[in-house]
């Protein structure tokens, strides 16, 4: 019976016409979830007038099969196969005229890992920035005071709501147009929060219009429980965060409207924004109050940068919070970060200068 099937997959292969590949070898593909097979060879002399090749499994205790084709400069093929069933493979050159049939491979075998060699950096960098976050955040709660570089914009704010309390205007916050699963929106309701405990503790105004059912909902009860940290539940307005529209020029339109009729002291304009940004800077500069603006949309920053008196650039967006509130949790968070950036830094420069002067590539390190 072996030999029958023998002959039979011999008949199936073309009469040789040149050379046959070399070195053909099977191996499972290390640090994967299994299933692969990666086959690699030598191509044959004359690869000019090859096809292709044709690519042939055998499981144990089966006959040989044509699994796949590959094109004549590919050296590399990855079979899907079934874990803890051992394959080998043979090639087919295929030339015009025939064929040219390769030696079997060795048995080869897939199967899943643990752990993938290609994540260990990526390992070793979580691994340190989770350190240095714990550290910093457990060094903020035992009463050690972090350095967190000054930012004149949040440096600001508690001139600006001064100013508005004394004026007796109110405090205009817009935390953008975006979606609450946005980080920018993200890190302007954490503002809002802080921003309004203290309009609670001067018992300022403070009108926060919405462009998102979700970011509305979410806003509000972050002004809430703001108005009930600073113990005065009683001065919150339920009226004073509200749901404007989602259409982007529309809302534009209705927050200028607050600003010529409200004429709020201080804008906060905090989050996503797009090409409503300069309408609402400017219709805000135009009524003479103070404004504070941040976003991470690079495409809108110089306009805030034009119109409004601070801006939060970047990342200055995301420390915000912490630097208002100073909370330990997250000051340690910001301190760890800056940390980690300064070791991320420090590795850059010295594989670039390892490969400059030694000639060691960066790959040979990580």
């Amino acid at each position: 019976m072996t030999l029958c099937l023998l002959i039979i997959a011999l008949l199936a292969v073309p009469p040789a016409a040149g050379p046959a590949p070399t070195d053909l070898a099977a191996a499972d593909r290390p640090g994967d979830g299994g299933g692969i097979i990666v086959l690699t060879w030598d191509p044959p002399a004359d690869v000019e007038q090859l096809t292709g090749y044709e690519i042939w499994r055998e499981a144990e205790g089966d006959t040989w099969q044509r699994v796949g084709f590959a094109g004549r400069l590919v050296r590399r093929y990855r079979d899907d196969v079934t874990d803890g069933v051992r394959y080998r493979y043979r090639l087919v050159a295929v030339y015009e005229d025939g064929g040219a049939q390769s030696e079997p491979s060795g048995w080869a075998e897939s199967s899943p890992q643990w752990f993938d060699p290609n994540t260990l950096a990526a390992l070793i960098g979580t691994i340190l920035f989770s350190t240095l976050v714990l550290y910093f955040t457990v060094a903020a709660r035992r009463g050690r005071r972090g350095f967190i570089r000054r930012i004149a914009g949040l440096d600001a704010v508690e001139e600006a709501l001064g100013r508005a309390t004394e004026m007796g205007r109110p405090i205009l916050f817009v935390p953008g147009l975006s979606t609450v699963d946005d980080i920018a929106t993200i890190a302007a309701i954490n503002i809002l929060g802080e921003v309004a405990k203290r309009t609670a503790e001067f018992g300022t105004p403070l009108l926060c219009p919405t462009a998102d059912p979700i970011v509305y909902t979410v806003a509000r009860e972050t002004v809430k429980e703001s108005y009930t940290t600073a113990g005065r539940p009683d001065a919150f307005d339920p009226g004073s965060v509200y749901f404007l529209t989602n259409q982007q020029f529309a809302f534009a339109a209705g927050v200028d409207g607050v600003m010529v009729r409200e004429r709020p002291a201080t804008n906060f304009l905090i989050g996503m924004f797009w090409a409503e940004s300069l309408i609402m800077a400017e219709t805000g500069a135009s009524t003479g109050a103070i404004q504070i603006a941040g976003t991470d949309a690079l495409a809108q920053l110089p306009f805030f940068i034009a119109a409004c008196d601070y801006t939060l650039i970047g990342e200055e967006l995301y420390a915000a919070s912490a630097y208002l509130s100073r909370e330990p949790l997250l000051m340690g968070a910001i301190q760890g970060q800056d940390y980690s950036k300064l070791v991320i830094a420090g590795c850059i420069v010295i594989v670039t200068l390892l490969e400059l002067l030694f000639g060691i590539p960066a790959a040979g390190i990580f």
